[in-house]
C-alpha cells in the first residue's frame, strides 16, 4: 500500500491512526459497493464535509470513497484511538441497554439499525441475527463489516456520532489526506 504521512497526522489527542487500520480501510474501499458513495439529495456526510472535502469531482467515486475513508480515518481516532475491540463508553449514561452500547473502532450502538432497513439486513447478512448483542461482537471481530456498517451509518445520519454531531471531525479531516486515499485506492 502507499506510504501515508498526511493520514499519519495525529488526531487531536489521539495519537495517529496505525499503518495497519489505514490499509484495512484502502482495502475494503477497493471493494465496497459503488453504491455506497452515489451523489443522493439528501443530508448526510458527503453534504457536511463538503467545506472541508469538496467539491467531488462530478461522477469521480473514487475521490468519493477516499473522502468517506478520510472521515472514517478521524472518527475511530475520536471514538476509539483506531481500536478494533474498543468496548462500551462508560462515560455515557445511555449506554446501559445492550442496543444502546457502543463497540468497536467506530462506537456504533445497534439502536442505529433504527435509521434505514438497509443497516438491519447488512447486520442479519453478516451477524446471522440482528441481536444487539451479536451485532457488538461481530463490529468488533469483522471489521470489513465494520467498515461498511458505519459507512453506510453516514449516509443516513451525521447525528449518530458526537465527533460528526458536534463538529469535531470537521476540524481534522484534510483534503491531503483524502489525496493519499485516492493515491492508494488507485494502486
Amino acid at each position: 500500500m502507499s506510504p501515508f504521512l498526511a493520514c499519519k497526522v495525529p488526531v487531536y489527542n489521539r495519537g495517529v491512526a496505525p499503518t495497519d487500520f489505514l490499509d484495512e480501510l484502502v482495502s475494503w474501499g477497493k471493494s465496497a459497493p459503488n453504491e455506497i458513495f452515489q451523489p443522493r439529495p439528501t443530508h448526510e456526510i458527503y453534504s457536511y464535509v463538503v467545506g472541508e472535502l469538496g467539491p467531488y469531482p462530478p461522477g469521480d467515486l473514487t475521490y468519493r470513497k477516499a473522502v468517506m475513508l478520510e472521515v472514517l480515518r478521524v472518527l475511530a481516532g475520536f471514538e476509539s484511538s483506531w481500536n478494533w475491540n474498543e468496548g462500551v463508553d462508560t462515560k455515557n449514561p445511555d449506554s446501559n441497554k445492550p442496543c444502546t452500547m457502543e463497540a468497536g473502532a467506530f462506537q456504533v450502538s445497534g439502536n442505529s439499525m433504527n435509521f434505514d432497513v438497509s443497516l438491519r439486513s447488512l447486520t442479519i447478512e453478516v451477524a446471522g441475527t440482528d441481536d444487539c448483542d451479536r451485532f457488538r461482537e461481530v463490529t468488533k471481530s469483522n471489521h470489513p463489516f465494520a467498515i461498511e456498517y458505519c459507512a453506510r451509518l453516514l449516509r443516513f445520519t451525521t447525528q449518530h456520532h458526537g465527533p460528526i454531531k458536534n463538529g469535531d471531525v470537521l476540524k481534522w479531516i484534510t483534503k491531503a489526506a483524502t489525496k493519499e486515499f485516492v493515491a492508494a485506492l488507485n494502486e
